[in-house]
């Protein structure tokens, strides 16, 4: 049983179409000053471009980019309609959603959180970049991201290469809608796990469940490239430089030491839940049909955020499970499904587990690195 899949290189190249036709006409609605913020150099055509290229963030920090609140409506359209190219339909309305939810979080937080701006939960601040010419013939790629969204994408000839990393948070990840509705909107990509984990029998339990608490956050945290030992991240590692404003610099430390203390964790926690190239936890070979209906699903609720065509089929039995924390409903947890190409991870812990991370990785092929690297190397040869 495989999840995701089949990729086609029709489709590789009917979106790359796309994406060039929808990056070109939102650069052309540009004025010089905003091209500057919004059209970097290609993928690999200077230390500088392909540094910036590499940066990804899921806090609410500068992105790298233009971002929407900069830019008229019209314009706002056509960059929508760029990072549509990108996603599947279910994937783009996750994405509006969570943007949207930055008004909701502000709400929960007296609106009086600024982060050092105007206003510090502000849907505006979503930040769109293209790197190199998408009318052109070279490797081009872009990024969009803001606060619990982070998107790129690499073009190489005239497919899509590269869809991650891919992340997707949620603050509130549960919030009441009128007629006793909730929104919830990646309840999914946790209810599916919970139901997974809590089918394991016993032998699988042990060797599923790494640890009886959760950290605070996802492991690989914004990291580009993912190594052997990779401990998670704090918070003031993973915003685009440190906070000079000392009042902020206490803000983000004491954020820090609030989710540790919560987490409970100290440094024998985080080695014991260090990434390692050895997937820990439960092999997927192991599970029964039920169980691996629940895997593929779950998959899918990460890969079907690409439009169709874009991910290769995984190989459920190449991959394995692993949680840590509760398995009871609104209590901390996380969990991690990692294989060859895949690394998954899920966070629901801070504010009283109502704040949701999600991010999907290929650590081979993460900003289509390899690709590129095989490109230049072809042209060289060339």
């Amino acid at each position: 049983m495989t999840a995701g899949g089949p990729f086609t290189e029709e489709a590789a190249r009917d979106v790359a179409t796309r994406m060039a036709a929808a990056a070109t006409a939102w650069l052309a609605a540009l004025d010089a000053g905003q091209r500057a913020a919004a059209h970097w150099g290609g993928p690999g055509s200077s230390p500088v471009a392909e540094e910036e290229r590499l940066r990804w963030y899921y806090t609410p920090t500068d992105h790298g980019g233009l971002p929407l609140g900069d830019q008229r409506p019209a314009q706002q359209s056509l960059a929508m309609q760029l990072v549509a190219t990108g996603l599947s339909t279910a994937g783009y309305v996750t994405v509006c959603t969570v943007i949207g939810l930055e008004n909701v979080l502000d709400r929960v937080e007296g609106f009086s959180v600024d982060w050092g701006r105007e206003r510090g939960r502000d849907p505006g601040l979503y930040y769109l970049r293209v790197f190199g010419d998408p009318a052109g013939k070279e490797p081009w790629g872009w990024r969009f991201g803001g606060h619990h969204i982070s998107l790129n994408n690499l073009v190489i000839d005239g497919r899509v290469r590269a869809v991650t990393p891919c992340f997707l948070g949620a603050d509130p990840a549960s919030a009441a809608l009128l007629g006793s509705e909730v929104l919830r909107p990646l309840g999914a990509a946790e209810d599916l796990a919970r139901t997974l984990v809590q089918s394991l029998s016993p032998e699988q339990a042990d060797r599923a469940v790494l640890s009886d608490r959760a950290p605070s956050d996802i492991v690989a945290g914004n990291r580009p490239r993912i190594a052997d030992g990779d401990q998670m991240l704090h918070i003031p590692d993973i915003w685009r430089g440190r906070f000079a404003d000392e009042r902020l610099a206490a803000r983000a430390a004491a954020a820090d030491e609030a989710a540790e203390a919560g987490s409970g964790y100290g440094p024998e926690d985080h080695r014991r839940l260090a990434l390692t190239l050895a997937p820990q936890g439960v092999a997927a070979a192991a599970f029964d049909n039920a169980q691996r209906g629940l895997l593929r699903d779950l998959l899918q609720t990460y890969v079907g955020r690409a439009p169709e065509g874009l991910v290769a089929p995984i190989d459920l039995d190449t991959v394995h499970l692993a949680w840590a924390g509760p398995m009871e409903p609104g209590r901390p947890h996380y969990y991690r499904i990692q294989g060859p190409r895949l690394l998954v991870e899920w966070d629901n812990t801070q504010h009283n587990a109502n704040h949701a991370h999600s991010v999907w990785r290929d650590p081979t092929t993460d900003f289509g690195i390899d690709a590129l690297a095989a490109h230049r190397a072809a042209d060289h040869t060339g």
